[in-house]
C-alpha cells in the first residue's frame, strides 16, 4: 500500500510538470533532476564555440532536467549520457591529461556514438562530430577551454548544447536516449508487486535522501543483503519484485518529499512525511501548520477550527479543501543503509482535521498570563515528557508514533505518555507547566473515560473527585507558606509534593500543622489573606471523604493525574490578575 500510494502520487506530481518551475518538476523514468554549471555550445561541425557558464546569480548551478544520472564506482565509473564532468566530456582534469582520463573520455565517446549513431538531427549530428573530432591532448590549447580552465575543472556537470538550445531537450535525442533504454533491458521479468503488471524487475532499488541518521548518499527502503532473506533463489531485491517503472516512482516521489521542508516533520529520531493523493500542496501545508502549530500562527488555527466546528470547511490559496480527499502520513526511522517504517497511516483529509480538532479540544486548558501559545503541537508536547536539559532524542521516539497515530485516528494515547509525563512533574518536584497539565487532561479523558474531563479546563470549584481536591489542598497549604513567607526559595512543593501525590495519609497531617504556624503570622500581618485563606479550606477540605485513617492512603496513577491537575488550575487561579484581588475574592466566598 506505502509503494502504491507513492506511485499515484508520482504520477500526479508528472501531470503538474508544465505548471512548475524547473527546479521542482519531477522527472520521468530514465531521466533525473540535476545541478548543471556549464554548457558547451557546438557548431554543427562539432567544434567548440564556447563555453556558457549556467549558474544563476548566486553562482549556483542550475537544476535541469537531464538523462538519469546512476550512481557509480569503481576505478573506471561508466560515463552519464549528456550531462558529466571534464573528466567524461573533454578528457581534462586540473592536471591535465592521464591514462585513467584518457579512459573516461573514451568510455563517454563510444557511448554517445553508440546512442546517438542514427540520429538525425543537427544538435545529435554534431555531438557525434564533437566526439570524433575532439583530442583530449589538445583540449588546453583550446583558447574556449583555457578561458574557463578551473572553473571547467570544479569537478561540476557540464552539458551540450546549440544557440539556445540544450541537448537533452532536443525530441529526437529524448525519443534515441528512452529507445537505448528499452534495448539493454536485462533485468528478469516477472509480476510487479506494485502494478500488477509483468515488466522487468529492479534489481536493486535507489536509495532514500533526507531521513536524519541514514546515509548521506541514501538508504533503501527495499534491500536484501544476506541468503537468510533469499527464497526460491531469488537474490537481492527480486526476492520482492518491484518493476523498474515501479520502483523509480516511488523512490522519485519519496526523495521529493523528503527535500521539501513543509512535507517533512521531524519528532526524535523520525521523519514523518505526508502527501495528498492529488498531489495539491495545499492539503501539505495545512496538515503541517495543524499537527505542529507555532506561536505566530496561533489565531489562524482558532479560526480554522472554530470554522470546522461549524462545518465550513478550509478555503486557501484560491483552493477549496476537499474533505473528502485521500490523505497519506509516512513514518521513517534510520536503520544503517537502510530504512524502516515506523507507521502508515491513510484517511480521508477532512476526517484527519476533525480528530486533529477533537485532540486539541481535550488539550484545552487553562494557561499563565504570559503564555500565548493556545495550541500545543506534537513535536512540544513530547518535549513536555523530557528534561528541559535532555539532548538524547531517542529519550521520546519510542512514543512518537503512537501518539502521532492516536492523534490522527482519534484513538487512545499510548499509556506511557502519560506516565511519563506524570513522572516528569514528579521528577522536578511538581512543577506542572501548561502543556503537561493539557497532556494530563487528555489522556484522562480519553484513556480513562473521565467523563467530567471536559469541565476542568480551568479551576472546578464544585468538583469533589477526590484526587482533585486533594490537588487544590496541596496547592492552598503551598501558597499559605508563600504568603507568609514573602521570597521564600524552597517551599513545602519542592520536600512533599511527590508523597502528597501518591501517599496523602502520610504527608497531608504534616502539612496541616506547618500551615498553623504559617497562618498565626499571616493573622499579624495580613489578616484579609488569612481569613480568605480559613475560607477556601474549609471550602475545599469540606469536599474531602475522610477515612478512619484521615486522608486516602494512596492513590494510583489515574488519580495522581488528577491530583497533579487540581494543584495546577489552583495555583493558575492564584495568579489571576484581579483589582484588589483578596477583597473581592473574600466578598464573593462569603456569599456563598
Amino acid at each position: 500500500m506505502i509503494l502504491q500510494s507513492l506511485v499515484r502520487y508520482y504520477e500526479d506530481l508528472l501531470q503538474q510538470n508544465d505548471k512548475k518551475p524547473m527546479d521542482e518538476r519531477i522527472p520521468k523514468l530514465g531521466w533525473c533532476l540535476a545541478r548543471v554549471s556549464y554548457m558547451i555550445e557546438l557548431k554543427e561541425d562539432g567544434t567548440v564555440k564556447q563555453i556558457i557558464s549556467l549558474k544563476t546569480e548566486a553562482l549556483k548551478p542550475q537544476i535541469l532536467c537531464v538523462p538519469e544520472m546512476f550512481s557509480r564506482s569503481g576505478k573506471c565509473p561508466p560515463a552519464y549520457f549528456l550531462c558529466d564532468n571534464a573528466k567524461y566530456l573533454m578528457g581534462i582534469n586540473i592536471e591535465g591529461t592521464n591514462s585513467d582520463i584518457k579512459d573516461r573520455f573514451e568510455d563517454s565517446r563510444k557511448k554517445h556514438l553508440e546512442i546517438l549513431k542514427d540520429a538525425e538531427s543537427i544538435l545529435a549530428k554534431a555531438i557525434c562530430k564533437y566526439f570524433e573530432k575532439w583530442d583530449p591532448e589538445k583540449a588546453k590549447d583550446n583558447p574556449k577551454v583555457q578561458e574557463r580552465w578551473e572553473e571547467l575543472n570544479d569537478g561540476g556537470n557540464i552539458i551540450f548544447g546549440m544557440r539556445d538550445h540544450y541537448a537533452q531537450d532536443d525530441e529526437e535525442i529524448q525519443k534515441t536516449w528512452e529507445d537505448y533504454q528499452e534495448r539493454i533491458k536485462e533485468g528478469q521479468i516477472g509480476k510487479c508487486l506494485v502494478t500488477g503488471k509483468e515488466t522487468e524487475i529492479a534489481r536493486i532499488h535507489r536509495g532514500i535522501k533526507g531521513v536524519p541518521g541514514a546515509q548521506s548518499s541514501g538508504a533503501a527502503l527495499v534491500s536484501f543483503n544476506a541468503t537468510a532473506f533469499e527464497s526460491y533463489g531469488k537474490e537481492q531485491s527480486y526476492n520482492a519484485p518491484v518493476g523498474k517503472y515501479a520502483e523509480f516512482a516511488y523512490t522519485t516521489a519519496l526523495n521529493y518529499l523528503l527535500n521539501k521542508k513543509e512535507y517533512t516533520l521531524r519528532l526524535g529520531d523520525s521523519m514523518i512525511v505526508y502527501w495528498a493523493e492529488s498531489a495539491q500542496e495545499t492539503y501539505q501545508r495545512t496538515f503541517f501548520t495543524l499537527i505542529n502549530p507555532q506561536p505566530d500562527n496561533q489565531d489562524e488555527l482558532k479560526k480554522v477550527f472554530g470554522n470546522l466546528e461549524k462545518n465550513i470547511w478550509i478555503d486557501t490559496e484560491d483552493i477549496q479543501i476537499n474533505p473528502d480527499q485521500k490523505f497519506y502520513i509516512l513514518g521513517l526511522a534510520p536503520n544503517a543503509a537502510r530504512l524502516s517504517v515506523r507507521f502508515f497511516y491513510q484517511n480521508t483529509f477532512g476526517e484527519i482535521l476533525n480528530n486533529i480538532q477533537k485532540h486539541y479540544k481535550r488539550m484545552e486548558v487553562i494557561q499563565p498570563a504570559w503564555e500565548d501559545r493556545i495550541y500545543l503541537g506534537i513535536e512540544a508536547m513530547l518535549l513536555e515528557t523530557v528534561s528541559s536539559k535532555a539532548k538524547n532524542e531517542k529519550q521520546f521516539s519510542n512514543m512518537i508514533t503512537m501518539t502521532l497515530k492516536a492523534i490522527l485516528a482519534n484513538d487512545r494515547y499510548p499509556v506511557s505518555l502519560y506516565i511519563s509525563t506524570v513522572l516528569r512533574v514528579r521528577s522536578e518536584q511538581g512543577k506542572v507547566t501548561s502543556g503537561r497539565a493539557a497532556i494530563i487532561k487528555a489522556v484522562l479523558i480519553k484513556n480513562y473515560k473521565w467523563k467530567e474531563g471536559e469541565e476542568y479546563m480551568a479551576l472546578n470549584q464544585e468538583s469533589e473527585d477526590q484526587a482533585y481536591v486533594l490537588g487544590r489542598l496541596f496547592a492552598v497549604l503551598e501558597s499559605i507558606q508563600q504568603d507568609a513567607n514573602p521570597g521564600i526559595n524552597t517551599t513545602i512543593r519542592d520536600r512533599y509534593f511527590n508523597s502528597a501525590c501518591a501517599t496523602p495519609a502520610l504527608v497531608f497531617p504534616i502539612l496541616i500543622k506547618l500551615k498553623n504556624s504559617h497562618t498565626k503570622k499571616l493573622e499579624r500581618e495580613h489578616p484579609e489573606k488569612k481569613k480568605w485563606y480559613e475560607i477556601s479550606l474549609t471550602e475545599i477540605i469540606g469536599k474531602i471523604e475522610m477515612t478512619k485513617d484521615g486522608f486516602p492512603k494512596q492513590l494510583p496513577l489515574e488519580e495522581q493525574g488528577k491530583f497533579i491537575l487540581g494543584y495546577y488550575h489552583q495555583m493558575q487561579k492564584k495568579y489571576e490578575k484581579k483589582e484588589d484581588k483578596w477583597e473581592n475574592q473574600l466578598k464573593t466566598d462569603m456569599n456563598l
